[in-house]
């Protein structure tokens, strides 16, 4: 009969002979899988802000690192970064800077609660999602803006706010033009547009005039004033709206913007987008009252 410390011996001398065989195993392993990785992609990466913002076109900082290396990007596609650290970039892999034009995120709404009727009052979770779900929100316009703010929960740039009237407004300065307050919108209100894009239809009802009107004093009437005094062929009406051709933007100007009776159509610069001489003042400072239900045929 074998002796415990025997026993022992024996079990500690198959555990150790097993822990060299799968140490050897994985040596091994190690070797034939082992893949290179270019120790630049760690320096590159220092150097980016690791926003992981996707606004490169690529999934994060690290793949965009990682782009830059293949020659597949120049450093100027990141344009949360500053241009001299887009410049160190360049300098390290020896390469041109670049040239990208920011992308921002654009807002097609300027119905806020002092100039956009409401039809019913929602109660429930404070997301546009779960509104819109519930018979289009309870907006008088149901294309229009609901407010609730999940674009701005979800910017991770401090980029949107809601205005006291339950509108969006971005930080042109903050926005890096990530995409996720498009993907989250409903109602498909933002876009992102070329900084160059400054003249912008801040409408997206295609309602016919008189319904249009009633639920909404900012709204496009596709009236055609800003066609007509636009140079030919940068705006036209389609489905009650007028639409711009951005691949005519270096014709456009403040000059299609001035006789837009309800100030849908704006010219953006700076913070605040700037209205037409033509558009009616908006003195009304608190929420419009709610619309009476429609009558029982």
């Amino acid at each position: 009969m074998t002796s415990p410390i025997l026993q022992i011996a024996l079990a500690s001398g198959f555990m150790a002979g097993l822990g060299v065989l799968l140490a050897g195993i994985l040596a091994i392993a190690n070797r034939r899988l082992y893949v290179y990785e270019d120790p630049r992609i760690d320096q590159l990466e220092d150097l980016l802000p690791r926003a992981n913002c996707g606004a490169c076109g690529v999934a994060g900082c690290r793949p965009f690192a990682e782009a830059l290396l293949e020659g597949h990007l120049e450093p100027a596609r990141c344009t949360v970064n500053s241009t001299d650290m887009n410049q160190q970039i360049a300098d390290m892999l020896g390469v041109a800077l670049g040239s990208h034009e920011r992308q921002i995120a654009r807002l097609a709404c300027a119905g806020g609660s002092h100039v956009a009727a409401t039809r019913a009052r929602y109660q429930g979770l404070k997301s546009c999602r779960a509104a819109a779900l519930v018979s289009g929100g309870g907006k008088g316009c149901t294309w229009g803006c609901l407010g609730l703010g999940d674009c701005e929960v979800v910017c991770d740039f401090d980029a949107i706010h809601l205005d006291r009237y339950g509108l969006p407004v971005v930080d042109p300065v903050r926005c890096t033009g990530c995409n996720d307050c498009v993907d989250v919108c409903p109602k498909n209100l933002f876009t992102l547009q070329p900084e160059s894009h400054r003249l912008w239809v801040a409408c997206l009802n295609q309602d016919p005039q008189d319904e249009a009107m009633a639920h909404c004093q900012v709204v496009c009437t596709a009236c055609g004033r800003c066609a007509a005094d636009a140079p030919e062929g940068l705006i036209r009406m389609e489905s009650n709206l007028a639409v711009i051709d951005y691949t005519k933007n270096a014709l456009a100007s403040p000059v299609a913007i001035q006789r837009c009776p309800t100030g849908a159509i704006v010219w953006l610069e700076g913070q605040a987008p700037r209205k037409g001489s033509g558009a009616r003042k908006v003195t009304r400072k608190e929420p419009l009252p709610r619309m009476e239900p429609l009558p029982r045929v």
